[in-house]
């Protein structure tokens, strides 16, 4: 086949996990970015077995084990009481049954190793502080408008996240909306956190209010809290400050004791609108496809986000590196559409019953008890058992 060259918008996980995985398979791309300098975004973030294997045949494997924890189980507690309803079992576990590790990162950690990377390999280009605000195609290529020019490729990946610029070029591809969730999130450094809140597992905790994910990062030095609740609250900001006096307020008119003791500690919270992508729309053009959030942004009470969009890197590259442009991004959209359309309506339930209350909250957590922790977990082999 012709050499080809791919652009890529975006820097984020999708967007460099897209480059590596090109270089990998021959293929050269610039990577365009609209922040001069990648900073730290976000707090924490889980990598499942199924990412964590594209990850490590990238070599990235013990860059990845150095900067992440490996949860013993996945412990789910009542939001009302703390009391536990049910563990599943990760750990030794996850790496025999799924071939590779269940992980918990910073996402900066994750973001920085990925940029080592991408810097490292001459196939990728990367240039920082340039924005992406409009790409065209003909038969032969297409051509990316930026802030400061133009540029030129054979292929044009928009991974530039749930509001992406590029998307208008894609005709029929799903509009973000707001789910009338918002997350709240912060971090503990692990020698002020109360005694009780988990050091090497992952802790759900369940209530009709909130929705709540606490677990280590960077070595267990941190601990990272993540807080899902209603709200009709629209903001393009990732990253917005978070009063906890509006998490306070609602907590103390709630029977969610548990979650009341971490609204009350003194911690610095920001928080985001949970946005929404159909993956029912198009996510391919001809020449230019859609990525990640800008193609299926999707609900977190799956944790499968970021898995999400580093499985569509993965499969994208080896497309491209087998067919021509046009054929090769049709068929990473065939391929993907229908798994990705399954985890996205599967955290879309995960979070309906986990926002159960009343005496349906008590046949969920009865449920779940008498099931056990290893049935729970085996319900979710499709999701870590993937493999490209």
């Amino acid at each position: 086949m012709t050499p080809i060259r791919v652009g890529i918008a975006g820097a984020g996980i999708a967007g460099l996990t897209t480059a590596l995985s090109l270089a990998r398979r021959g293929i050269a791309s610039t990577v365009i970015e609209r922040t001069a300098q990648l900073s730290e975004v976000g707090a924490g973030l889980q990598i499942s077995p199924n990412a964590g294997r594209i990850l490590e045949g990238l070599g990235l494997g013990d860059a990845l084990d150095r900067a992440a924890v490996f949860p013993e189980a996945i412990d789910m507690r009542s939001g009302r009481t703390g009391e536990p309803i049910v563990s599943l079992p990760l750990g030794e576990h996850a790496r025999a049954a799924f071939g590779a590790p269940y992980r918990l990162l910073h996402r900066a950690d994750l973001q920085s190793l990925l940029l080592e990377a991408v810097e490292a390999d001459p196939r990728i280009e990367l240039k920082l502080g340039v924005e992406a605000r409009a790409v065209t195609q003909t038969p032969d290529g297409v051509t990316l408008s930026l802030d400061n020019g133009e540029l030129g490729f054979d292929a044009m990946i928009a991974a530039d996240g749930v509001r992406s610029r590029l998307k208008p070029a894609v005709a029929g591809a799903s509009p973000p909306r707001p789910s009338g969730r918002t997350a709240w999130r912060t971090t503990i450094p692990v020698g002020i956190a109360p005694r009780d809140l988990p050091h090497e597992r992952t802790t759900v905790l369940l209530s009709r209010a909130a929705h709540v994910v606490i677990y280590p990062v960077r070595s267990a030095r941190l601990i990272n809290i993540i807080i899902v609740i209603e709200e009709p609250w629209d903001n393009d900001d990732w990253s917005a400050p978070g009063d906890a006096a509006v998490l306070r307020q609602r907590f103390d008119s709630d029977s969610t004791r548990y979650i009341s003791r971490l609204t009350g500690l003194d911690l610095q919270w920001t928080r985001w609108c949970l946005t929404e992508v159909v993956p029912t729309g198009a996510w391919v053009d001809d020449r230019i496809a859609l990525i990640g959030d800008a193609a299926h942004a999707m609900l977190p009470f799956l944790a499968q986000g970021a898995a999400m969009a580093i499985e569509d890197a993965d499969v994208l590259a080896r497309e491209l590196a087998n067919a021509p442009v046009a054929e090769a991004l049709q068929r990473y959209q065939a391929l993907r559409r229908p798994r990705v359309n399954r985890v996205w309506k599967t955290a879309r339930q995960a979070g309906q019953i986990y926002h159960l209350g009343g005496a349906m909250a008590v046949a969920r957590d009865m449920t779940m008890t008498a099931l056990g922790g290893q049935r729970l977990l085996g319900r979710y082999d499709w999701i870590y058992g993937w493999k490209p």
